[in-house]
């Protein structure tokens, strides 16, 4: 039976608002750039389109409250651990949920449809270092970036008192909070930062460089300076120029979940759109990065569509590789996934797996796929599911996150 509605994580309906457009006082792209990267060499090669009848859904986990994430440390421990928005995360062993809670503060979060908490990423060294990082939105809608540690006697409960706070990034609005956490293949932490809300970035902060807000954030944890609880790495783009050092990529609205494909390192984006379009954004891992210095459009750009045409100009920004439309099965908002690089289902290797949340779909395209690729749906509308998340685990398989309260494997039929 199709579930109502319940308030989403991703995205406030906003239809009817307009951008105010207000583009004066930016600085330009690090580096004018091609509308697309092609596939490289570094691409894995691509089999034959997986189809539907070669997947299944195994439930994994149920009766959690509003997840919106699972993932995994890869520590040899082959625990999943699934983030509640409502401000706290379990764990599943043994293939089984374990009573109890990992991690809580519920009494810290904002309880707004799309606030609470958000995120959830482990240090790379997390089986010695027992460190990990979360995402959340304070009583007061703040963003935060917090630091804890597991126990070291109780690995399945975090270590009291291990607090430290990373970052803070005040929001002017309560909803395109972005909210995940991800460690490249670089070492270093990135943040994903929505616009800071209301609809159609009113106040111009995606193209800013002067405000964290609607970026992709890069940071070294590893270190602390002056002030800051951590370090920025020299390579940002706008170290020693305009803008803000912490600033890794611009022009996202809410890039509610990104990943990095552990096969090439190239990062994938599902940036949620405003009233029209959805998209994918891929940067391919180079010498230099994923992406330094992008521009990803908006507020000029909503896919490969011009949000405000009285202002629009491509020039300098970097196009999506697939945008879709909210004209078709009451789609309303993407909800970025991953690469498959799993043994379980041979057809699917090589495939960005994603999704929408208000349909329930599933879909994927080829990862070394050129520009518009035509997505193949694994599963399709009517199942009833809110799609708030994908996850990862150790093994490299695929999981889905319904936000009514199920976590789902990806299996072979």
């Amino acid at each position: 039976m199709v579930r109502p509605p319940l308030p989403s994580p991703i995205r406030t309906a906003l239809a009817g608002l307009v951008a105010a457009g207000l583009l004066a006082g930016l600085v330009p792209a690090v580096a004018a750039a091609p509308a697309q990267d092609a596939a490289t060499a570094a691409s894995a090669v691509t089999p034959a389109a997986p189809s539907a009848a070669a997947v299944k859904l195994t439930v994994v986990a149920t009766g959690l409250s509003d997840p919106v994430l699972v993932t995994s440390p890869n520590d040899g421990t082959q625990r999943l651990f699934i983030v509640q928005k409502t401000g706290s995360i379990r764990i599943v062993q043994n293939g089984a949920l374990q009573p109890g809670v990992f991690f809580d503060i519920s009494h810290w979060v904002s309880k707004g449809e799309e606030q609470g908490l958000l995120g959830l990423a482990f240090h790379p060294s997390f089986k010695t270092n027992r460190k990990f990082y979360v995402n959340y939105t304070d009583r007061n809608g703040t963003t935060v970036v917090r630091e804890y540690k597991a126990s070291p006697s109780d690995p399945n409960h975090v270590q009291s008192g291990s607090g430290r706070t990373i970052i803070r990034i005040a929001q002017p609005y309560a909803n395109h909070n972005g909210g995940n956490l991800a460690f490249g293949p670089d070492g270093y932490l990135y943040i994903g930062m929505g616009d800071g809300g209301s609809g159609g970035d009113p106040g111009n902060r995606a193209q800013n460089v002067n405000t964290l807000l609607g970026k992709m954030l890069r940071i070294n944890i590893n270190f602390t300076s002056g002030s800051k609880a951590y370090r920025i790495p020299a390579t940002n783009p706008y170290v020693g120029r305009a803008g803000l050092d912490e600033i890794w990529q611009r022009g996202l609205r809410n890039p509610w979940r990104f990943s990095f494909d552990r096969a090439t390192g190239n990062l994938w984006i599902g940036d949620v759109g405003q009233n029209r379009y959805e998209e994918v954004d891929r940067a391919v891992k180079a010498s230099t990065g994923d992406g330094r210095g992008y521009n990803w459009g908006w507020h000029v750009m909503e896919g490969f569509h011009c949000y405000t045409p009285s202002r629009c100009s491509s020039s300098g920004k970097r196009l999506p590789l697939l945008e879709y439309s909210h004209s078709t099965n009451s789609r309303c908002a993407i909800t970025g996934g991953y690469v498959y690089r799993g043994s379980a289902i041979p057809s699917l290797a090589g495939w960005y797996v994603f999704g929408d949340y208000c349909s329930g779909e599933v879909l994927a395209v080829p990862s070394g796929a050129s520009s518009k690729p035509a997505p193949v749906t694994l599963f399709g509308t009517g199942s009833g599911r809110l799609v708030s998340s994908f996850g990862q685990d150790w093994a490299g398989e695929l999981y889905v996150v319904d936000l009514g309260g199920t976590v789902y494997r990806i299996d072979p039929a």
